[in-house]
C-alpha cells in the first residue's frame, strides 16, 4: 500500500541531528521498516495547493501521516478524491487540520499519539508565563543592543507568586500546567472545562472549577489556553471576550492559534488590555511574514513571547510520537485493535469528546 507522510523540512539540522525524527529527512525512523514490509512510503513537505505533493499522492494513498507542526490540511474535498484512504495518523497531538466530520462521513479513521507531547507543552506554557510576567524578552533585547537601563524593564516585571492563574481546558496538558505552577505559590488556580476534574485530582493541585470562560478570565492575572480547536472554540478569544479580561492580564496559548482572533489579540496587546501574549501556535502554519503576532507589542514595547510551533516537538517528544505513530500503523497493518485513547474518529463515528460533544 501507499503510505503518505507530510512532515517539515529539517535541512542541515536534520542531517546533523538524526533524533529530529519528525522531519522529511529522517522520516519518523520508519522508512526501512515500511520498505521491509513491501509498502511505498512517500514523505514530503509540499502540502499547499493543487500542484503539491500532498494533493498529488493523496488520491491513491491508503494511510496519511501528518503533523501539527507543518499541517497538511485534509478537507472534505480532498477526502472525496482520496478513494483509497482508510486511516489518518497524526504524529503528535491535535488533529484539527483534518475535517473530522468529513472523516466520519467517509468512514476514515483518525488517530493521534495521545499523551506524546503533554510534558513538553506544559513546560513550554509555564516558561511562557515566566518570560511574560518577568518581562524577559525586552530585558534580553536590551542586553543584545548593548544598553542597560534596569528601570525600563523592572517597571513591567512581576512575580508569579500571589497571582490568580486560570486554564481554559484541564485535560492532560492543562492539569500538568497546574501541577507545575503549584510550587510557585499562586493566589489561586482556576479551570474551565466541560469535564469536571475528579475531587482528589482537584485537591492535589488546590484548584477550583468555574462555570464559564467569562467567569474565569475576569478573575485571572494569567490565562493559559489548553483546549482543542473545534467548532466551539474557533475564534473563542475575540474582542468581546478580551474586553472581559482583567486589564493588564497575560495570555498564553500553546493549544491552537485559531482559538484566538489574531487581530483582536494584537489590538488588546497594543491597548494594554493584555500586558502580554505568548505561545507557539498560529492560525496558519507556517505563519506569513506579515502576521500581526510576529511584531505586536504592548504600550511599553514588550509583551510578545511568540515563537514557531515547537513546544510539542522537542527531541524527547519526537521520540515519543515517532514510536507512537509506528505503533498505530503497525496495529493497522496487522489488523490489531488500537489503544482507545489514541482514536479520535473510528469507523464512521467519533470515539472522543475532545473535539466537542457529538
Amino acid at each position: 500500500m501507499k503510505v503518505l507522510a507530510v512532515l517539515y523540512n529539517g535541512f542541515k539540522a536534520a542531517i546533523e541531528e538524526p533524533r529530529l525524527l519528525g522531519t522529511v529527512e529522517n522520516k519518523l525512523g520508519m522508512d526501512k521498516w515500511l520498505a521491509s514490509r513491501g509498502h511505498e512510503f512517500v514523505v514530503t513537505s509540499s502540502k499547499d495547493g493543487p500542484k503539491s505533493d500532498f494533493e498529488k499522492h493523496i488520491v491513491d494513498a491508503e494511510v496519511l501521516i501528518t503533523t501539527p507542526f507543518h499541517p497538511g490540511y485534509l478537507t472534505r474535498e480532498l477526502m472525496e478524491k482520496a478513494k483509497n484512504l482508510k486511516i489518518c495518523i497524526t504524529a503528535g497531538v491535535g488533529s484539527d487540520h483534518i475535517d473530522l466530520n468529513a472523516a466520519v462521513d467517509h468512514k476514515i479513521q483518525v488517530l493521534e499519539v495521545s499523551g506524546s507531547n503533554v510534558t513538553s507543552v506544559a513546560e513550554h506554557a509555564v516558561m511562557s508565563m515566566l518570560l511574560l510576567v518577568r518581562n524577559f524578552v525586552p530585558a534580553h533585547e536590551m542586553i543584545e543592543r548593548g544598553d542597560w537601563q534596569v528601570s525600563d524593564i523592572a517597571r513591567n516585571a512581576f512575580d508569579i507568586e500571589g497571582k490568580t492563574i486560570g486554564t481554559i481546558g484541564a485535560g492532560r496538558i492543562g492539569y500538568r500546567i497546574m501541577q507545575r505552577l503549584l510550587p510557585f505559590n499562586p493566589k489561586e488556580l482556576l479551570y474551565y472545562d466541560y469535564h469536571e476534574i475528579p475531587p482528589e485530582a482537584e485537591s492535589a493541585v488546590n484548584c477550583n472549577r468555574v462555570g464559564t470562560v467569562e467567569e474565569l478570565v475576569s478573575q485571572c492575572d494569567i490565562v493559559t489556553v489548553n483546549c482543542p480547536l473545534h467548532e466551539g472554540t474557533r475564534g473563542m478569544i475575540n474582542d468581546h471576550l478580551l474586553s472581559t479580561f482583567k486589564p493588564g492580564a497575560w495570555l498564553v496559548n500553546t493549544a491552537r492559534g485559531a482559538i484566538c482572533d489574531e487581530h483582536a489579540v494584537a489590538r488588546a496587546l497594543a491597548s494594554g488590555q493584555l500586558r502580554g501574549y505568548a505561545g507557539d501556535v498560529w492560525n496558519v502554519q507556517p505563519a506569513p511574514k506579515d502576521h500581526p503576532w510576529r511584531s505586536m507589542k504592548n504600550p511599553l514595547g514588550g509583551g510578545n513571547g511568540m515563537v514557531p510551533h515547537y513546544s510539542g516537538t522537542t527531541l524527547d517528544a519526537q521520540a515519543r510520537y515517532a514510536a507512537g505513530t509506528r505503533s498505530i500503523l503497525q496495529n493497522y497493518l496487522d489488523g490489531k485493535p488500537q489503544v482507545h485513547q489514541n482514536v479520535i474518529v473510528g469507523t464512521g463515528k467519533y470515539e472522543t469528546t475532545s473535539y466537542g460533544i457529538h
